[in-house]
């Protein structure tokens, strides 16, 4: 954040010899001192390239591996995997979550084998591990815990 009125007062009284910016206020605008730039960092044609690129490889490692980076409305979820057969579930960010669903997999007979649970506000997200196929039925039974959103089965492929 910058004063632009004392701004233009120290190029008026030579204490400031240039001012630069990609993003002039209105005073200081056409003032000789004054160097504007453009503010287009992320609309060159690279870079919006490389933010295309970006977006389809951070969607696709969620399709395939339920990471999450740069969401707007759900925490970073990143992990390894370590099991070819993983379930993400997002949820309401509220107590005893994380203990019902590992509930339901244990009455499933499945052993988990590495879990993150992160949250963002009222948001949360869990990714789960196990070390053998999930079935159908522990899904749905995850699904409707009280505060589940969406849970997805997402064996390695």
């Amino acid at each position: 954040m910058v004063d632009a009125s004392a701004v233009l007062h120290a190029l008026n009284s030579k204490r400031l010899k240039y001012y630069v910016s990609d993003f002039p206020s209105s005073i200081l605008a056409g003032h000789p001192g004054v160097i504007a730039l453009p503010h287009l960092g992320a609309s060159t044609r690279e870079a919006e390239d490389n933010c295309a690129v970006m977006v389809v490889e951070q969607l696709r490692d969620y399709l395939e591996h339920g990471n999450i980076v740069n969401a707007v409305n759900f925490p970073r979820v990143v992990m390894p995997r370590e099991s070819p057969y993983r379930v993400g579930i997002a949820n309401a960010n509220v107590p005893n979550m994380v203990g019902q669903i590992s509930t339901a997999m244990a009455a499933a007979g499945l052993n988990i084998h590495n879990m993150v649970n992160k949250s963002r506000g009222e948001m949360a997200y869990t990714l789960v591990d196990v070390d053998s196929p999930v079935p159908a039925e522990t899904i749905t039974q995850i699904s409707v815990i009280p505060g589940v959103l969406s849970v997805r089965n997402l064996p390695a492929s």
